[in-house]
């Protein structure tokens, strides 16, 4: 999986950065097939702002979050995340689900 975190008007520092990474764990062990996340950390005057974007096959997911204070925005992107992530992934089972049981009765 390739990780990119990125500032713009910020400089990522290895606490961000690390805080970034733990936030992130949760997300990708419900759904282990991300090819790739790029993450933007920003201010723009007294807003501080996170955008991610998850590759996963078939789709890219897209999440923004801003807010006041850096780390509580970056709490609430990846809450909404992972609700999109478990969205995804379930969008993604019941499509491989095959035959439905409803069919059957039917046919018959």
């Amino acid at each position: 999986m390739n990780l990119q975190i990125s500032g713009h008007h910020i400089e990522v520092t290895p606490a961000l950065r690390e805080y970034v990474e733990n936030k992130l764990d949760p997300v990708i062990r419900h759904f282990d097939k991300v090819t790739g996340v790029n993450v933007v950390l920003s201010v723009e005057k007294l807003k501080q702002k996170g955008e991610v974007t998850l590759h996963v096959p078939g789709k890219d997911i897209h999440v923004e979050e801003s807010g006041d204070d850096l780390y509580a925005a970056i709490d609430a992107l990846f809450d909404k995340l992972d609700r999109q992530v478990q969205k995804y992934k379930q969008k993604v089972q019941d499509h491989h689900r095959g035959d439905k049981p409803g069919l059957h009765a039917v046919a018959e």
